[in-house]
């Protein structure tokens, strides 16, 4: 078996995740205080116990769903699950870095910080209600990269993220992306959500937001990666701390090229990917884009027991043969 670990983005967030984990691994409640301190508020009580409004806000959801990736993956350490024998690591969007605190380029505390930081400022980047973000379902990456040009008409409109063969979401200007929806079922999609997020992320909107982030990242201290990251914008492998960076900045307005990033991966060996934190997206998109790829999400001890379990008895019989 070949493993490589992915982290869930916004949207896959909850009320109350990680807070068993934390319960039952000491070093997954570390995680979550070491979270808080960064920030300076405890965020732990609004993952745990608050609305999920105001959880779903993005400078809290960002640096959130950080801190509950990392409790699994601390979690799944704790039981013996070595990170550096993975393949490689991928998060989408946001997730990214928290793949980057997992392969030990960054410190939870400087992911924490980040996030926050990436989150307000995506957020005041473009004023509410006038961004708008879709899901197109049953068009591919190129058909809705025209969808959108068709659709912007002197507004922005992307092609954002290439999530898998059936989901494409755009994003840009409200009035642009409303037009791309309708563009879009005539050009034969089976359906177009409009999703419920507060920014149109990963698109030119986004400009003001990467320049912060380029400041931010600047400052910040990094060691060296211990797996290759698969980039969001590139889709394939990097191990250099200082091209991360940059890429991360082009993040900010580029497409999340997911869809291609497990492509690269399975082409190169990988049989399972293990997604580390809140829900179940990554799995849902994996099995669209590979059938033949295993998934398994870990957001509970018992799904970190039985990783862990399942992991330990693969690895003793390739040994034996």
């Amino acid at each position: 078996m070949t493993l490589a670990f992915v982290f869930p983005g916004q949207g896959s967030q909850v009320v109350g995740m990680g807070k068993a984990l934390a319960e039952n691994y000491p070093s997954a409640k570390a995680v979550f205080e070491e979270v808080d301190e960064a920030l300076g508020e405890k965020l732990s009580a609004l993952i745990w116990d608050g609305d999920i409004d105001t959880l779903t806000l993005t400078e809290n959801a960002q640096p959130a769903l950080m801190a509950t990736s990392m409790a699994a993956m601390r979690a799944l350490e704790s039981e013996g699950v070595d990170v550096t024998r993975a393949a490689f690591v991928a998060g989408h969007s946001l997730g990214e870095y928290s793949a980057l605190a997992a392969s030990g380029m960054l410190t939870v505390t400087d992911a924490a910080r980040l996030l926050r930081i990436r989150g307000e400022a995506m957020q005041s980047a473009v004023p509410v209600g006038q961004g708008a973000m879709a899901a197109v379902l049953g068009l591919g990456f190129d058909a809705v990269e025209e969808v959108a040009r068709l659709a912007a008409q002197g507004d922005v409109c992307a092609a954002a993220n290439d999530n898998d063969p059936s989901q494409v979401v755009v994003s840009g200007h409200r009035a642009a992306v409303e037009r791309a929806a309708e563009i879009a079922k005539e050009h034969g999609a089976k359906r177009v959500v409009m999703l419920p997020v507060s920014a149109p992320f990963h698109c030119d909107l986004m400009e003001p937001a990467a320049h912060t982030m380029a400041q931010a990242l600047s400052t910040v201290k990094h060691g060296a990666l211990q797996v290759p990251l698969i980039a969001n914008v590139e889709a394939r492998p990097v191990t250099d701390p200082a091209t991360i960076c940059s890429l991360l900045v082009d993040q900010v307005t580029g497409n999340v090229r997911w869809r291609e990033s497990v492509e690269y991966m399975v082409a190169n060996g990988v049989t399972e990917i293990w997604e580390l934190g809140a829900g179940k997206a990554l799995c849902g998109m994996a099995r669209r884009i590979e059938r033949s790829l295993t998934s398994r999400a870990i957001g509970t001890p018992e799904d970190v027991v039985a990783a862990a379990a399942s992991l330990a008895e693969t690895r003793a019989a390739e040994a034996v043969s």
